[in-house]
Protein backbone atom coordinates (compact mmCIF):
# COMPACT_ATOMS: atom_id res chain seq x y z
CA UNK A 1 0.00 0.00 0.00
CA UNK A 2 3.09 2.45 0.55
CA UNK A 3 4.22 1.40 -2.85
CA UNK A 4 0.89 2.46 -4.18
CA UNK A 5 0.69 5.64 -2.18
CA UNK A 6 3.67 6.64 -3.71
CA UNK A 7 2.95 5.87 -7.17
CA UNK A 8 -0.23 8.04 -6.36
CA UNK A 9 1.75 10.97 -5.39
CA UNK A 10 3.77 10.58 -8.68
CA UNK A 11 0.25 10.69 -10.69
CA UNK A 12 -0.97 14.12 -9.20
CA UNK A 13 2.67 15.70 -9.01
CA UNK A 14 1.75 14.90 -13.34
CA UNK A 15 -1.35 16.70 -13.19
CA UNK A 16 0.21 19.53 -10.90
CA UNK A 17 3.16 20.10 -13.41
CA UNK A 18 0.64 19.68 -16.41
CA UNK A 19 -1.47 22.66 -14.85
CA UNK A 20 2.26 24.49 -14.41
CA UNK A 21 2.70 24.09 -17.81
CA UNK A 22 -0.31 25.11 -19.00
CA UNK A 23 -0.62 28.14 -17.37
CA UNK A 24 2.58 29.20 -18.37
CA UNK A 25 3.69 29.55 -21.87
CA UNK A 26 7.38 28.31 -22.69
CA UNK A 27 7.92 30.73 -25.34
CA UNK A 28 10.03 28.44 -27.27
CA UNK A 29 10.56 27.07 -30.96
CA UNK A 30 8.44 24.08 -31.93
CA UNK A 31 10.31 20.85 -31.06
CA UNK A 32 12.73 22.70 -28.60
CA UNK A 33 10.99 22.37 -25.78
CA UNK A 34 10.70 18.99 -23.32
CA UNK A 35 7.00 20.93 -22.51
CA UNK A 36 6.33 20.57 -26.20
CA UNK A 37 7.79 17.21 -26.81
CA UNK A 38 5.99 15.43 -24.11
CA UNK A 39 2.47 17.34 -25.03
CA UNK A 40 0.34 14.81 -27.42
CA UNK A 41 -0.49 16.33 -30.52
CA UNK A 42 -3.84 18.82 -31.24
CA UNK A 43 -5.45 21.65 -28.66
CA UNK A 44 -4.23 21.44 -25.55
CA UNK A 45 -7.22 20.66 -22.95
CA UNK A 46 -8.32 23.07 -20.43
CA UNK A 47 -6.43 24.25 -17.08
CA UNK A 48 -9.46 23.16 -15.15
CA UNK A 49 -9.32 19.40 -16.55
CA UNK A 50 -6.05 19.04 -14.33
CA UNK A 51 -7.55 21.35 -11.37
CA UNK A 52 -10.15 18.67 -11.04
CA UNK A 53 -8.46 15.57 -11.55
CA UNK A 54 -6.17 16.57 -8.57
CA UNK A 55 -8.90 16.69 -5.57
CA UNK A 56 -10.86 13.80 -7.17
CA UNK A 57 -7.74 11.28 -7.20
CA UNK A 58 -6.89 12.48 -3.64
CA UNK A 59 -10.41 11.66 -2.59
CA UNK A 60 -10.75 8.19 -4.49
CA UNK A 61 -6.98 7.04 -2.77
CA UNK A 62 -8.50 8.31 0.62
CA UNK A 63 -11.28 5.61 -0.08
CA UNK A 64 -9.37 3.25 -1.17
CA UNK A 65 -7.31 3.03 1.65
CA UNK A 66 -10.83 3.37 4.00
CA UNK A 67 -11.56 0.26 1.91
CA UNK A 68 -8.56 -2.24 1.54
CA UNK A 69 -6.66 -1.05 4.37
CA UNK A 70 -8.07 -2.51 7.60
CA UNK A 71 -8.49 -5.60 5.92
CA UNK A 72 -4.46 -6.25 5.18
CA UNK A 73 -3.74 -4.26 8.67
CA UNK A 74 -2.11 -1.05 6.63
CA UNK A 75 -0.89 1.37 9.05
CA UNK A 76 -0.75 4.50 6.93
CA UNK A 77 1.95 6.97 8.19
CA UNK A 78 3.44 10.36 7.15
CA UNK A 79 7.76 10.71 8.10
CA UNK A 80 8.09 14.16 8.78
CA UNK A 81 11.92 13.43 9.32
CA UNK A 82 12.43 13.33 13.25
CA UNK A 83 8.06 12.84 13.72
CA UNK A 84 6.39 10.21 11.95
CA UNK A 85 2.47 10.76 12.01
CA UNK A 86 0.47 7.55 12.10
CA UNK A 87 -3.42 7.54 11.20
CA UNK A 88 -6.21 4.70 11.69
CA UNK A 89 -6.67 3.54 8.04
CA UNK A 90 -10.73 2.55 9.45
CA UNK A 91 -11.37 6.10 9.95
CA UNK A 92 -12.61 8.18 6.48
CA UNK A 93 -12.20 11.32 7.29
CA UNK A 94 -8.14 10.18 9.05
CA UNK A 95 -7.94 8.73 5.11
CA UNK A 96 -8.48 11.92 3.55
CA UNK A 97 -6.29 13.91 5.96
CA UNK A 98 -3.77 11.27 5.25
CA UNK A 99 -3.92 11.33 1.59
CA UNK A 100 -4.06 15.56 0.84
CA UNK A 101 -1.25 15.68 3.42
CA UNK A 102 1.25 12.55 1.89
CA UNK A 103 0.45 14.67 -1.65
CA UNK A 104 1.55 18.28 0.50
CA UNK A 105 4.71 16.58 1.16
CA UNK A 106 5.69 15.25 -2.14
CA UNK A 107 4.80 18.47 -3.46
CA UNK A 108 6.86 20.13 -1.15
CA UNK A 109 10.11 17.67 -1.49
CA UNK A 110 9.53 18.21 -5.22
CA UNK A 111 9.58 21.98 -5.25
CA UNK A 112 12.47 21.68 -2.62
CA UNK A 113 14.34 20.03 -5.64
CA UNK A 114 13.13 22.33 -8.09
CA UNK A 115 14.89 25.15 -5.83
CA UNK A 116 18.39 23.93 -5.39
CA UNK A 117 18.53 23.09 -9.34
CA UNK A 118 17.18 27.11 -9.83
CA UNK A 119 19.61 28.42 -7.35
CA UNK A 120 22.36 25.90 -8.98
CA UNK A 121 21.48 26.99 -12.44
CA UNK A 122 20.97 30.33 -12.14
CA UNK A 123 23.20 32.05 -14.53
CA UNK A 124 22.02 28.96 -17.08
CA UNK A 125 19.84 30.53 -20.12
CA UNK A 126 16.06 29.74 -21.01
CA UNK A 127 18.15 27.95 -24.28
CA UNK A 128 18.36 25.22 -22.00
CA UNK A 129 15.50 23.43 -22.16
CA UNK A 130 15.24 21.29 -18.93
CA UNK A 131 15.86 24.30 -17.04
CA UNK A 132 14.01 26.29 -18.92
CA UNK A 133 10.76 23.63 -17.73
CA UNK A 134 12.16 24.22 -13.80
CA UNK A 135 12.02 27.77 -14.40
CA UNK A 136 8.41 27.14 -15.60
CA UNK A 137 7.35 25.16 -12.54
CA UNK A 138 8.25 27.62 -10.06
CA UNK A 139 6.58 30.44 -12.01
CA UNK A 140 7.47 33.54 -9.83
CA UNK A 141 9.11 31.80 -7.41
CA UNK A 142 12.08 31.99 -10.35
CA UNK A 143 12.28 35.68 -9.60
CA UNK A 144 13.13 35.80 -5.98
CA UNK A 145 16.80 36.15 -4.65
CA UNK A 146 18.81 33.43 -4.28
CA UNK A 147 19.40 34.21 -0.60
CA UNK A 148 15.47 33.92 -0.12
CA UNK A 149 15.41 30.46 -2.50
CA UNK A 150 17.36 28.70 0.46
CA UNK A 151 15.68 30.29 3.15
CA UNK A 152 12.02 30.33 1.69
CA UNK A 153 11.58 26.26 2.37
CA UNK A 154 12.39 26.76 6.22
CA UNK A 155 10.11 29.15 6.19
CA UNK A 156 7.25 27.59 5.07
CA UNK A 157 7.64 24.70 6.74
CA UNK A 158 7.57 26.59 10.16
CA UNK A 159 4.42 28.04 8.85
CA UNK A 160 2.77 25.33 7.41
CA UNK A 161 3.42 22.94 10.78
CA UNK A 162 1.74 26.07 12.77
CA UNK A 163 -1.62 25.73 10.58
CA UNK A 164 -1.72 22.15 10.50
CA UNK A 165 -0.77 21.41 14.12
CA UNK A 166 -4.05 22.79 15.67
CA UNK A 167 -5.78 20.00 13.80
CA UNK A 168 -3.30 17.09 14.16
CA UNK A 169 -3.54 17.83 18.33
CA UNK A 170 -7.34 17.80 18.20
CA UNK A 171 -7.37 14.16 16.32
CA UNK A 172 -4.71 13.33 19.02
CA UNK A 173 -2.07 12.71 16.53
CA UNK A 174 0.69 15.10 18.19
CA UNK A 175 0.57 16.88 21.76
CA UNK A 176 -0.44 20.58 21.97
CA UNK A 177 2.46 23.10 22.30
CA UNK A 178 2.73 26.72 22.53
CA UNK A 179 3.31 28.76 19.07
CA UNK A 180 7.17 29.55 20.09
CA UNK A 181 7.88 25.66 20.18
CA UNK A 182 5.46 25.05 16.82
CA UNK A 183 8.19 27.43 14.96
CA UNK A 184 11.46 25.74 16.16
CA UNK A 185 9.70 22.56 15.67
CA UNK A 186 8.93 23.79 12.06
CA UNK A 187 12.20 25.01 11.47
CA UNK A 188 13.64 21.58 12.26
CA UNK A 189 11.10 19.82 10.39
CA UNK A 190 11.99 22.28 7.21
CA UNK A 191 16.05 21.22 7.73
CA UNK A 192 15.13 17.87 7.85
CA UNK A 193 13.15 17.82 4.42
CA UNK A 194 16.29 19.62 3.55
CA UNK A 195 18.26 16.10 3.99
CA UNK A 196 15.86 14.81 1.27
CA UNK A 197 18.29 16.74 -1.48
CA UNK A 198 20.31 13.63 -1.28
CA UNK A 199 18.34 12.03 -3.28
CA UNK A 200 18.45 14.85 -6.22
CA UNK A 201 22.18 14.86 -5.46
CA UNK A 202 23.20 11.47 -5.65
CA UNK A 203 21.08 10.63 -8.86
CA UNK A 204 22.69 13.56 -10.75
CA UNK A 205 26.27 12.30 -9.68
CA UNK A 206 25.87 8.62 -10.23
CA UNK A 207 24.09 10.32 -13.98
CA UNK A 208 27.04 12.16 -14.80
CA UNK A 209 29.05 9.77 -13.90
CA UNK A 210 27.65 7.24 -16.05
CA UNK A 211 27.31 9.58 -18.79
CA UNK A 212 31.54 10.26 -18.35
CA UNK A 213 31.96 6.67 -19.45
CA UNK A 214 29.36 5.92 -21.43
CA UNK A 215 28.11 7.57 -24.35
CA UNK A 216 24.48 7.87 -24.12
CA UNK A 217 24.04 9.95 -27.33
CA UNK A 218 23.29 14.23 -27.41
CA UNK A 219 20.17 14.59 -25.55
CA UNK A 220 19.46 18.32 -23.35
CA UNK A 221 19.00 15.92 -20.22
CA UNK A 222 22.56 14.94 -20.34
CA UNK A 223 23.54 18.38 -21.03
CA UNK A 224 21.56 19.66 -17.89
CA UNK A 225 23.01 16.83 -15.87
CA UNK A 226 26.64 17.46 -16.71
CA UNK A 227 26.38 21.39 -16.24
CA UNK A 228 24.46 21.03 -13.09
CA UNK A 229 26.82 18.47 -11.51
CA UNK A 230 29.87 20.36 -12.08
CA UNK A 231 28.39 23.22 -10.17
CA UNK A 232 28.21 20.76 -7.39
CA UNK A 233 31.83 19.54 -7.70
CA UNK A 234 33.14 23.13 -7.58
CA UNK A 235 34.08 22.64 -3.95
CA UNK A 236 36.36 19.57 -4.83
CA UNK A 237 37.93 20.87 -8.18
CA UNK A 238 40.96 21.90 -6.01
CA UNK A 239 41.65 18.84 -4.56
CA UNK A 240 43.81 16.02 -6.72
CA UNK A 241 40.88 13.31 -6.85
CA UNK A 242 41.79 12.41 -10.64
CA UNK A 243 43.88 9.20 -11.35
CA UNK A 244 44.53 8.96 -14.71
CA UNK A 245 41.51 9.14 -16.79
CA UNK A 246 39.43 8.15 -13.89
CA UNK A 247 37.05 11.21 -11.55
CA UNK A 248 37.03 9.86 -7.97
CA UNK A 249 35.09 13.06 -7.36
CA UNK A 250 31.57 12.42 -7.91
CA UNK A 251 32.13 8.76 -5.77
CA UNK A 252 33.59 11.02 -3.17
CA UNK A 253 30.59 13.40 -3.33
CA UNK A 254 28.72 11.10 -2.90
CA UNK A 255 29.65 9.21 0.08
CA UNK A 256 30.01 12.53 1.83
CA UNK A 257 26.39 13.36 0.56
CA UNK A 258 25.60 10.20 2.60
CA UNK A 259 27.35 10.12 5.47
CA UNK A 260 26.31 13.90 5.91
CA UNK A 261 22.55 13.70 5.83
CA UNK A 262 23.04 10.45 7.97
CA UNK A 263 24.83 12.19 10.98
CA UNK A 264 22.47 15.54 10.11
CA UNK A 265 18.95 13.05 10.48
CA UNK A 266 20.23 11.74 13.87
CA UNK A 267 21.14 14.97 14.89
CA UNK A 268 17.88 16.64 14.21
CA UNK A 269 15.97 14.00 15.56
CA UNK A 270 17.49 14.76 18.76
CA UNK A 271 16.78 18.15 18.76
CA UNK A 272 13.01 17.51 17.73
CA UNK A 273 12.84 15.35 20.98
CA UNK A 274 14.36 18.43 23.11
CA UNK A 275 11.31 20.87 21.85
Amino acid sequence: MSLIDFILNIVGLLLWLNWRAAESPVGAKAGTSIVRTLRPAGPPRPRYYYWGALPVLLLLRALFYWGAGPPIHWNPRLFLGPITLSFRVDMLGRMVLFSVLSFGVALGVFYLWLLLLSCLNAQVPNADPVQRLVRVWLGRLERLPVAIKLLLPLAVTALAWCLIHPLLARLDLVPANALGRLLAQGAVIGLAACLTLKFLIVALLLLYLINSYVYLGEFPLWNFVDATTRRLLQPLQKVPLRVWKIDFAPVLSMVLVLLAAEYAQRGLAQLYQRL
